[in-house]
């Protein structure tokens, strides 16, 4: 009878020992912020485990990956891929070093085009349109997700994400006819591929309802919504209905009814409580917040603008950010706060420097309202001159109606009679068009 002799499983510390021999390194030579040549001797001995940092530290310093560290084992080139594309995009998500974890996610995407990994790729690009588009920075994140896109890697069924993403990168730019030609290839995908996916579908039919609404196109937005709740599918999803009750609030909010538009806000709001999504919630309150402005209802306004921030403090992109500022510089003009209103309006034009002009010509108004209160009247009439331009030109017919009518006040107010005559008409003329 042959006795097996079983080889002892070697442990962190004894590989960490053995490899530090290997390569004529001391404890001290290893150590480094953070990772004490105490702590090094804990971790040999058995007395520690490292952590996280501390595999990866001393794994590039002893020249191998921190899986084999950890566990002896060495990992595919594909596979430490995958494990490091993970790493990084766990970093963006909890807030971790972004620079570092960007870094990491260029050099992957190199490394992957070099060997023809297009799926790795692929990752590494969506994690970084992501991060651009959180960042405010367009361009780049339209041409990660269109690159993907294009390369046939990715399908709006696999990665709505994105595909919403970059819709609303278009948006952001002012570009609401690109936005609503790609969410309407998204729901007719959909619709083709999956009809019984209820829940992707109304995803889509709300993103293209936005569109459709920016565009001053409310019937078809609505026949859109209509059709997605027809459709039936998985609607007693939560977050199918936070979604249908979100895109109807806003877009009988965009018609006048703020009345309606605010119930359903509400019970958007009542679900999202009864989750841990703090980002929609708190969009959900702005959202609230924007109604009660246009309904002149400051007060209410500042409670909801309250819970927005809260609920997006330390997790806000810069598209929430301005929206945030804009709303607190529309809400503060109407309580007579003139200063607040300006710094507000100001701040929102300053995230919104490369973002939707339809948003920077509401924060524009918005600014205009704080200098008059201040009496910078010069500055006033040229803020007031360029709102009514932006928010004409996107073809937000009810907001430039407004603010042509609060220019054309202004100039009363400032006895420039014939000149308040001539933007009271320009904002009769415009809100012809509604």
């Amino acid at each position: 009878m042959t006795l097996r002799v079983e080889t002892p499983v070697e442990t962190i510390g004894e590989r960490l020992r053995r490899l530090r021999k290997e390569r004529g390194f001391s404890q001290r030579d290893l150590s480094a912020r953070g990772i004490s040549y105490a702590y090094i001797s804990r971790i040999e001995a058995g007395a520690r485990q490292p952590s996280v940092k501390a595999l990866r530290l001393l794994a590039t310093k002893l020249g191998v990956s921190p899986d084999y560290l950890e566990t002896g084992v060495e990992v595919g080139n594909e596979q430490r891929r995958e494990l490091e594309l993970a790493d990084a995009e766990l970093q963006l998500r909890l807030g971790g070093d972004s620079a570092a974890a960007k870094d990491q996610l260029v050099r992957l995407l190199d490394e992957a085009q070099t060997v023809g990994d297009l799926p790795s790729a692929a990752r590494a690009r969506i994690a970084l349109g992501l991060v651009a588009a959180e960042e405010g920075a367009h361009a780049e994140a339209i041409a990660q997700f269109e690159q993907v896109i294009s390369s046939g890697m990715v399908t709006p069924l696999s990665r709505p994400d994105l595909y919403a993403a970059l819709g609303r990168v278009y948006a952001a730019r002012g570009e609401q006819p690109r936005a609503a030609a790609l969410w309407e290839d998204c729901l007719r995908r959909v619709a083709e591929e999956a009809p019984e996916q209820g829940a992707a579908r109304a995803r889509f039919a709300t993103y293209l309802s936005y569109a459709l609404a920016d565009l001053g196109e409310f019937a078809r937005a609505q026949e859109v919504l209509r059709e997605a709740i027809e459709a039936g599918g998985d609607l007693t999803d939560a977050y199918t209905q936070i979604r249908l009750y979100w895109a109807l609030a806003r877009l009988l909010a965009q018609q006048g009814q703020v009345r309606e538009g605010l119930a359903h806000a509400q019970r958007a709001i009542a679900l999202l409580e009864a989750t841990e999504d703090t980002v929609q919630l708190g969009r959900a309150h702005l959202l609230c917040a924007g109604m009660l402005n246009v309904g002149s209802k400051p007060e209410e306004a500042v409670h909801h603008l309250r819970l927005a921030e809260r609920a997006l403090e330390g997790r806000a992109d810069a598209s929430d950010l301005a929206m945030l500022r804009c709303e607190q510089a529309k809400t503060a003009a109407q309580l007579g706060k003139g200063e607040e209103s300006m710094v507000r309006a100001r701040e929102a034009l300053a995230l919104l420097e490369d973002g939707d002009p339809a948003e920077r010509g509401a924060a524009m108004e918005a600014l205009a309202e704080g200098l008059a209160l201040q009496g910078e009247a010069a500055e006033a009439d040229d803020a007031f001159r360029q709102a009514v331009a932006l928010l004409t030109e996107q073809k937000r017919w009810r907001e430039a109606s407004h603010a042509a009518r609060a220019w054309g006040r202004f100039l009363r107010e400032t006895d420039r009679e014939s000149e308040a005559m001539e933007a009271l008409e320009q904002a009769a003329d415009i809100a012809a068009r509604i």
